[in-house]
């Protein structure tokens, strides 16, 4: 009887679960449909999933009229350097935090969490005039260090679950066998923290990459504006996007994060569920 019951409230979740799926890849489905379309199908009062003829000048016209390669090096720049800088600063820390439990750690980890919900117009303000005053504005360097503070939070909350993931009686039986707490910390707890360090450097990276609003009020150089504040020149005077080229750069934005999602999977699986601990 049991299973019987079980099956109809199964398949219910199956479906669910497809139709949150669908939900999910129709925006990018749709973006790549428009990325091949030609100007005539764009402006189609009967628009199709599929093109009637494909075509490849969107991409071309995208190239030249706006530097993306170059925005995407500064993106890339950007990204990679803030998300590493943040795990660097976060594994330590996060590793103190979980294994001396303190009142000081407990607040800590509370404010860890409220600092999340603070919006990025209530910061900007004083963020720029202190970068000002350290004269990073208008410079890569500057916005590594906003991304690096405003991602060192999150960072920090997902390492914490990870390491109290980590029992703590193996780093206990190493020090009974005579390691000290450097080796402890390298042989022992640190293979068993990579997944991981590796599912929150990606996802530290990925909010980098797509960031657009600090890009956009620190950086005023077209030489240095990241890849999402190139895809706004896309729009004219009077908001009219430019359709076809805006979705062929918009669509080659996100293939970086496509890549690395595809390249170390099982990586980011295996440090999510190492970190589904309650914290």
């Amino acid at each position: 009887m049991s299973l019987r019951t079980s099956r109809p409230a199964r398949a219910g979740q199956y479906l669910a679960l497809l139709c949150y799926l669908v939900f999910l890849a129709f925006p990018f489905l749709w973006l790549i449909s428009t990325a091949f379309k030609p100007a005539r199908e764009l402006g189609s009062l009967h628009p199709t999933w599929i093109p009637d003829s494909p075509t490849l000048e969107n991409f071309r016209q995208a190239f030249d009229e706006q530097p993306l390669l170059r925005a995407a090096g500064n993106s890339l720049t950007v990204a990679l350097s803030a998300s590493l800088i943040a795990v660097v600063i976060a594994t330590p820390m996060a590793y103190v935090m979980a294994r001396q439990r303190s009142r000081l750690t407990t607040a800590a980890t509370g404010w860890v969490v409220v600092s999340q919900a603070f919006p990025f117009v209530l910061v900007i303000i004083p963020l720029f005039l202190v970068l000002k005053n350290l004269h990073l504005i208008n410079s890569l360097f500057g916005l590594i260090m906003v991304y690096v503070v405003w991602s060192l939070p999150f960072a920090l909350w997902m390492l914490v679950g990870y390491v109290r993931a980590v029992p703590a009686e193996l780093e206990e039986a190493a020090a009974v066998d005579g390691a000290g707490r450097l080796r402890t910390l390298v042989s022992v707890t640190a293979p068993l923290l990579a997944p991981g360090i590796v599912a929150t450097t990606m996802f530290a990276f990925i909010t980098a990459w797509n960031e657009f609003f600090f890009a956009l009020v620190l950086l005023k150089s077209p030489e240095k504006q990241t890849l999402p504040v190139i895809l706004t020149h896309f729009l004219g005077a009077e908001g009219v996007a430019d359709l076809g080229p805006l979705a062929a750069a918009a669509f080659l934005a996100t293939i970086p994060s496509l890549v690395i999602f595809a390249i170390i999977q099982r990586r980011i699986t295996g440090g999510m569920l190492a970190g589904a601990v309650k914290t």
